[in-house]
């Protein structure tokens, strides 16, 4: 499986930005998918994710009510709309998937990862 992240950017404090995850090798339909982020000098935090099935979805409580994984995406690609961005948000984000209907916050339960896309907010 191949993933490709993209669609970062910078952005204002209060504004909006999308990103997409392309997968190539399988479909989405048979995995979940995962959003993480990562800013200079921190761990890789989980920030959200959508089972397999499409019927689930977790969000961190930093980004509830923020950020949005729509469940009717194409197969292929999945997104993650971000609204109402904190300078708090700026890191390296990046997709990753997993077999199953799980949705972990560890970044070791996920072994299929993308690049990484940089959101930058400013103040």
């Amino acid at each position: 499986v191949q993933l490709q992240a993209s669609g970062g950017g910078l952005v204002q404090a209060g504004g909006s930005l999308r990103l997409s995850c392309a997968a190539s090798g399988r479909t989405f339909g048979t995995y979940g998918m995962g959003w993480f982020r990562q800013a200079p000098g921190k761990e890789r935090e989980f920030v959200a994710g959508i089972s397999q099935s499409g019927r689930s979805t977790a969000y961190a409580d930093s980004v509830k009510g923020r950020f949005t994984i729509p469940r009717d995406s194409a197969e292929n690609t999945k997104y993650l709309v971000m609204n109402s961005l904190k300078p708090e948000d700026t890191a390296l984000y990046y997709c990753a998937a997993r077999d199953g209907n799980a949705i972990y916050q560890s970044p070791n339960r996920w072994p299929w990862w993308g690049q990484g896309t940089q959101v930058t907010v400013s103040s």
